[in-house]
């Protein structure tokens, strides 16, 4: 079977859009660090936006950081890729042309470094996950003993962190004569610029005290808070696609219809008319990020563990039982008492939008896919909420039980009794800690130890271990289903 590439655009049915620019005049102007599906889902959407308002600098050029599957899915294509947005019945389909290709950063690193050292390069972004970041979960602190980032300190020129190829990069401008770039982290975490800006800083003053000056001063590293779903392609997702545009597209990405990018208002040089493309610029993120935060994240970390445990493959097959779907609300009216919404933010409506998206059918968001890597969401998911309720005397039963769904949820079987991977960066560590307890409470005060999720003043609040035991028992005892709807009574 063809592949997509430049040669078959012209033979797509005319119901799939497509770029309408000359993709051979398309500079690369940003750099794209963990490339995979969310970002080609959504930033890189934008950018094909202002490729496609005739501003031909914004071209993307992708980079993983780690394997060479993107790199092999794009490259054969011509970096082409097929956005697939579903709701209901429902189906857009978008030809994306920002991408550049995709450079894989352990093959030749030095490629990397000199690519983002380009001139035309204006913006770094980056979606890695919270480890990429190579920053101690409790402190902030860059992890000067992890192996990667002593290689990248041993040698610069050949780095292996995300936090190590900005750096070099930069070096490489600075000794240029060049701006810096903005860096623009994408991922889900809070503060997100804060903590990628300080893991640069500090492992640029480790190597060399007046590039961190300079960086420091010259440098721009906002804050963002990004919101998309956008859940795992399947073997069958493209095989339906192959059969609709005749011709094989393994980039692919599926998507719901709602997008949204607020960024701070801060640049160390060019960038799109973000604003004409949809994008929010703000003087101050922390009011949006805490929202989806605690309203769209927590509620989705909550009934995926929920729903997973019970047996409900799909976000949309849970959020219709009735004792999930009212649980869902409690969390919700929790959450939103810990909240300062920003101007323009309706939460009633935001909720209701919510859960919609929740419910739409045709994304098939797979629950086991959003409950990967719980002991780094939960923090700021569900943790931060409930200090916030028990510093106000405020009951914290529906954020304990989202808290007691994930313990459960690392033994590693379901409610049936089906074993199921733990994919988690603590997996090995909680299941030590779950093999050494000798019943369900002392399983709860074990997990609690973990200081990298629960912080000293929670893990130690008699309050909190009364509310998490309780919800832990009562998943043991009755199920998700019912713990859900004794928490709602």
């Amino acid at each position: 079977m063809t592949r997509l590439n430049n040669a078959a655009l012209s033979g797509l049915s005319a119901g799939v859009a497509r770029p309408g620019y000359d993709r051979s005049q398309v500079k690369t102007g940003v750099v794209h660090l963990g490339i995979g599906a969310f970002h080609r889902a959504h930033q890189a959407v934008v950018f094909d936006d202002a490729l496609a308002s005739g501003d031909l600098r914004w071209g993307v050029l992708g980079a993983s950081l780690r394997s060479p599957g993107v790199r092999d899915q794009l490259n054969p294509q011509d970096g082409l890729y097929t956005l697939v947005v579903r709701d209901g019945a429902e189906e857009h389909l978008r030809v994306i042309g920002a991408g550049r290709g995709v450079l894989v950063g352990p093959e030749d690193p030095a490629a990397l470094v000199a690519a983002m050292a380009d001139a035309d390069v204006h913006i770094v972004t980056l979606t890695v996950t919270e480890k990429g970041y190579r920053l101690d979960p409790a402190t902030g602190d860059l992890l000067l003993d992890d192996p990667d980032v002593a290689a990248d300190l041993a040698e610069i020129t050949a780095p292996r962190t995300a936090p190590g190829f900005i750096v070099a990069a930069l070096q490489a401008r600075k000794a240029a004569g060049l701006k810096p770039f903005t860096v623009i982290s994408c991922d889900n975490i809070p503060h997100n610029g804060k903590r990628i800006r300080a893991g640069v800083v500090a492992m640029a003053r480790n190597l060399d005290p007046l590039l961190a000056d300079w960086i420091e001063a010259e440098g721009a590293f906002p804050q963002t808070m990004i919101d998309r779903i956008v859940p795992a392609t399947t073997p069958d997702d493209v095989a339906r696609l192959t059969a609709r545009l005749g011709v094989e597209d393994q980039g692919m990405v599926k998507a719901e219809p709602f997008t949204q990018w607020v960024i701070e208002d801060w640049f160390a040089g060019e960038r799109p008319d973000f604003a004409a493309f949809g994008v929010q610029l703000t003087d101050a993120v922390e009011p949006w990020e805490d929202a989806k935060l605690r309203l769209l994240n927590g509620s989705h970390s909550a009934i995926a563990y929920l729903g997973a445990l019970s047996g409900h493959e799909h976000v949309h097959e849970a959020v219709v039982v009735p004792a999930f779907r009212t649980f869902v609300e409690a969390l919700w009216d929790a959450a939103q008492t810990t909240l300062s919404p920003p101007p323009g933010l309706d939460v009633a409506a935001y909720r209701d939008e919510l859960m919609a998206r929740f419910s739409n059918s045709a994304l098939m968001h797979r629950t086991r896919q959003i409950a990967m890597d719980g002991s780094q969401k939960l923090p700021q998911r569900l943790l931060a909420g409930a200090a916030e309720r028990l510093e106000s005397g405020q009951d914290i039963e529906a954020m304990a039980l989202g808290v007691a769904a994930w313990m459960r949820w690392q033994e590693g079987v379901t409610e049936s009794g089906e074993a199921v991977l733990v994919d988690d960066p603590l997996a090995s560590r909680t299941a030590e800690l779950i093999a050494a307890s000798e019943n369900d409470e002392a399983e709860v005060r074990a997990l609690l130890t973990l200081s990298a999720v629960f912080p000293t003043t929670l893990a130690n609040d008699r309050r909190f271990v009364d509310a998490v035991t309780g919800a832990f028992l009562s998943l043991r005892e009755h199920g998700a289903v019912e713990a859900a709807r004794r928490v709602t009574e």
